[in-house]
């Protein structure tokens, strides 16, 4: 038994404190437990996700890897996983959230979810209009709305435009995405914005029309039915084209990059994103995570494995990708998303789309 030699002296019991300090240290020389240091249980981060995990872990690994940081990864749905924040407040575990969606990154800064910065190592290397206005959300790589067609089923030329879907002549012959998919109410708020509430209604009718049944959760559905000859186009973001025919080279698929005609909206893009979480008390190493995902090694890892458009303008897409400079894209700004959506959510179960 363990005594102070002072309280011994004088008669009294053991100070409390030199009990509990000696019942931890013998604990530990007993079962060989290691207690955690306060440091570096402080490093350790939480990024809630609304990305495939197969998409995102590889990159965070390397983090990991390259810095020493641990992180836990919950992967959801990105409207859950902005529901459950608002729930947990100032309790939430989460340092960092990371979505598919400019929108609902920008939903999560008007809630005031998000902690602003001023990085100039990212503020150099992420263009200002893939950045919030006060930088509370950054982008990470780009991805466009595009037409995937059967070339034994569509003749080139034959479609230009994202309008042409809607025509009847291709009645039962496309495949969409369903209506609570981030993809297509993103794609539908820029119509909205770039040619009216009218025209774009019309279109989602004909698109109703024309797809039938062949309506899926997964846009990696869509492109396997297109390739299987099932339907002649979809609508996808375009990695999903290139994950597939780097898998089966020779399916018969092809991209159109839509309305580059004159007039035309130009192609939708939206972006993957990360963003602070306000409460956090890992700022500093939320900020090296940052980093590294706009740095050249996170950048080139969304390039080669994700088949995504890099942000850091020093850094190149994959070499099968349509070149980013060949195109032009929707001038309607990323952080209008979030205003646009509850009017597109509106349209969209006016029209009746599955």
């Amino acid at each position: 038994m363990w005594y102070c030699s002072k309280c011994s002296a004088a008669g009294r019991q053991p100070h409390r404190r030199v009990w509990v300090v000696w019942f931890f240290l013998a604990l530990g020389c007993l079962t060989g437990v290691v207690l955690p240091s306060s440091a570096a249980a402080a490093e350790k981060l939480t990024v809630y996700s609304g990305r495939a995990e197969r998409l995102i872990k590889p990159v965070l690994d390397a983090f990991t890897a390259k810095t020493g940081i641990p992180i836990d990864l919950l992967s959801s749905g990105t409207t859950e996983l902005l529901n459950r924040l608002k729930a947990e407040g100032d309790r939430s575990p989460a340092d960092l959230l990371i979505t598919n969606d400019a929108g609902s990154l920008e939903l999560a800064r008007t809630a005031g979810l998000l902690r602003p910065i001023d990085v100039e190592d990212v503020n150099r290397v992420i263009p200002a209009p893939f950045r919030a206005p006060d930088n509370s959300w950054i982008g990470l790589s780009g991805r466009f709305w595009i037409i995937v067609c059967n070339t034994t089923m569509v003749q080139p030329g034959q479609v230009t435009s994202l309008f042409d879907l809607a025509d009847p002549h291709w009645k039962g012959k496309i495949a969409i995405p369903s209506a609570s998919s981030e993809y297509l109410q993103a794609g539908i708020s820029v119509l909205r914005a770039g040619v009216g509430d009218e025209r774009t209604k019309q279109f989602l009718i004909g698109l109703r029309d024309n797809a039938g049944t062949q309506v899926y959760q997964k846009s990696s559905q869509i492109v396997e039915a297109v390739a299987k000859g099932q339907v002649a186009m979809g609508i996808v973001n375009h990695y999903y084209v290139y994950r597939h025919l780097a898998a089966q080279p020779s399916a018969p698929l092809a991209i159109v990059m839509p309305d580059q005609q004159e007039g035309g909206v130009g192609a939708i893009m939206n972006v993957a994103g990360v963003a602070v979480l306000k409460h956090t008390p890992h700022f500093e190493q939320a900020i090296q995570l940052i980093k590294f995902l706009v740095g050249e090694t996170g950048q080139k890892m969304f390039a080669d494995l994700d088949k995504e458009y890099p942000l850091n303008p020093t850094v190149k897409a994959d070499s099968a990708l349509i070149d980013r400079q060949s195109f032009r894209p929707a001038a309607i700004p990323l952080t209008k998303l979030a205003e646009l959506r509850e009017p597109t959510l509106q349209l969209i179960e006016q029209v009746g789309l599955r």
